[in-house]
């Protein structure tokens, strides 16, 4: 499940800026498997940092709530499991990576190298 909010703030100008805020969900396909040590999301939306998803122990879904994330354009990101790529179920859509940060968090796919999309369309 994807869920955005959305902010509106002003900046030292008077102009306009929004954000929203964005959860980030993940789980394992095979339950009862074994459970991973870490979950990371990382992205253009935080310089690519790594942040790290909490596990529900009780669902054993990993889950993170991002806010602040810049709007009106579209963001690149991946999620990583044990610091490697992960598929995204929930993403918005796939892209090819340009820069050195996505090429070095990028999940191979049929169809070649790719990150996920984030889009942040506010209003």
């Amino acid at each position: 499940m994807s869920q955005l909010q959305h902010h509106s703030s002003k900046d030292e100008a008077g102009k306009r800026l929004t954000t929203f805020t964005k959860i980030f969900r993940w789980q394992p396909e095979q339950p009862g498997g074994p459970m991973p040590v870490r979950v990371e999301v990382a992205g253009t939306f935080n310089n690519w940092q790594r942040v790290a998803l909490k596990r529900d122990k009780l669902s054993g879904v990993w889950q993170l709530t991002l806010p602040n994330i810049p709007g009106n354009r579209t963001h690149n990101y991946m999620l990583l499991v044990n610091g490697r790529p992960v598929n995204d179920k929930l993403a918005d859509g796939l892209a090819i990576p340009h820069t050195a940060e996505e090429k070095q968090h990028q999940l191979e796919t049929p169809r070649g190298p790719r990150v996920f999309m984030l889009a942040s369309q506010t209003k």
